[in-house]
């Protein structure tokens, strides 16, 4: 699985990165975790607002913070 974190590096971007370390920690699983500042390649996958959470090319979530619990959701609903 490979995670990527969308963003230019703002606190909102740090904090959504964080609950998604936390939340692949409390499901026992493991992914390459990338996180993307470049805006070109931010555009190319139609993200308007970050931070966005990609996870294997497909965009989650952009625009919110989530929550570990929601990642979680997310994670394992895959």
């Amino acid at each position: 699985m490979i995670i990527k974190i969308l963003g230019s590096g703002c606190k909102n971007c740090t904090a959504l990165l964080d609950n998604t370390k936390t939340a692949l920690k409390e499901l026992g699983k493991e992914a390459e975790i990338v996180k993307v500042e470049d805006f070109k390649e931010i555009m190319a996958y139609g993200v308007m607002t970050t931070p966005a959470l990609v996870i294997d090319e497909k965009v989650v979530s952009s625009g919110k913070v989530l929550k570990t619990q929601e990642i979680s959701g997310i994670i394992s609903g895959l």
